[in-house]
């Protein structure tokens, strides 16, 4: 993805971006996603704090949204899963809806939108990759097997593995990411907690969690 903003888009305001929490109210768990996309060949899975709650096994806490994630050059199979629905791209703040292929190739973020209700109902990451080896988009140098960071539910629902997800909460650490640390954390068997204190030493030096792992 490109560091710049593409041109266009809409800056919202301060209470378009409040108003977003309704927009999202009605969107679908992960139990509809995996519906939705069953049979898809492309990897992809589960991300953020819903991924959290697949690998514990329940529900925590209330979710504003759902976010998936797939290699971005197999997106196209993904949006042939959803005919009808408006493709907009969102980032830093900005939508551009009906999103071309220009924004898509500079942000990462994509919201499915009802165009009937104008409720967004799914947010796909189009993550880098090299083949079948997922790049991680805050530390490029981070590059691990899609095989190693996939996890399923027992039903089958791909998930992110915990230690990335936990990963990329780390940047922003707001209360809900500090919930989901200290929540998931006792769970983790200690290859997973190694894992994710080298990979916070890389992307996050002096990180205050990895004292705590």
């Amino acid at each position: 993805m490109s560091e710049q903003l593409p041109r266009g888009g809409v800056e919202l305001s301060p209470a378009e971006l409040e108003a977003l929490d309704a927009r999202w109210a009605r969107c679908w768990t992960p139990h509809e996603v995996a519906r939705r996309l069953a049979g898809l060949e492309a990897p992809w899975y589960v991300a953020a704090g819903w991924a959290l709650d697949l690998f514990r096994g329940t529900r925590t806490r209330a979710h504003g949204d759902i976010e998936i994630a797939i290699p971005a050059a197999r997106f196209p199979e993904v949006r042939r899963r959803f005919p009808g629905y408006a493709l907009d791209a969102a980032g830093s703040g900005r939508i551009w809806e009906n999103a071309s292929a220009e924004v898509l190739a500079a942000v990462h973020q994509t919201w499915l939108r009802d165009p009937a209700t104008g409720d967004y109902l799914l947010d796909v990451f189009r993550e880098p990759h090299d083949g079948d080896t997922w790049i991680c988009r805050r530390d490029e140098s981070i590059r691990l097997p899609y095989a190693d960071i996939v996890r399923h539910t027992p039903d089958g629902i791909p998930y992110l593995a915990p230690e990335i997800v936990l990963l990329f909460k780390a940047k922003h650490c707001r209360p809900k990411d500090r919930w989901d640390f200290e929540a998931t954390v006792p769970l983790l068997v200690p290859a997973q907690r190694e894992t994710l204190a080298g990979l916070l030493a890389r992307a996050h030096p002096g990180h205050p969690w990895i004292a705590a792992l």
